[in-house]
């Protein structure tokens, strides 16, 4: 079962719209959306069962230029 994790993006000014097409055609996230506040985009990723989840994020998502910082959440099935 692959682990769902949603991760915020902080972007270079004026650079976001360009992340989030270079995102768009990796096409490696299941949902993409811009956010307000303290990051401008929030991604809904889905890491295979057969890989590391830091190691794929920092080779998949993390080489993309201008991505200033990230925070990942991991998530469980709870029930």
């Amino acid at each position: 079962m692959a682990t769902c994790v949603f991760i915020q993006i902080r972007c270079k000014p004026g650079s976001t719209y360009k992340v989030a097409e270079d995102i768009a055609l990796r096409e490696i996230h299941s949902e993409l959306y811009s956010t307000s506040g303290e990051y401008d985009l929030l991604l809904k990723l889905y890491i295979p069962e057969d890989q590391d989840v830091g190691h794929y994020i920092n080779e998949h998502l993390l080489v993309i230029p201008n991505i200033e910082r990230s925070l990942t959440t991991m998530t469980f099935k709870a029930f």
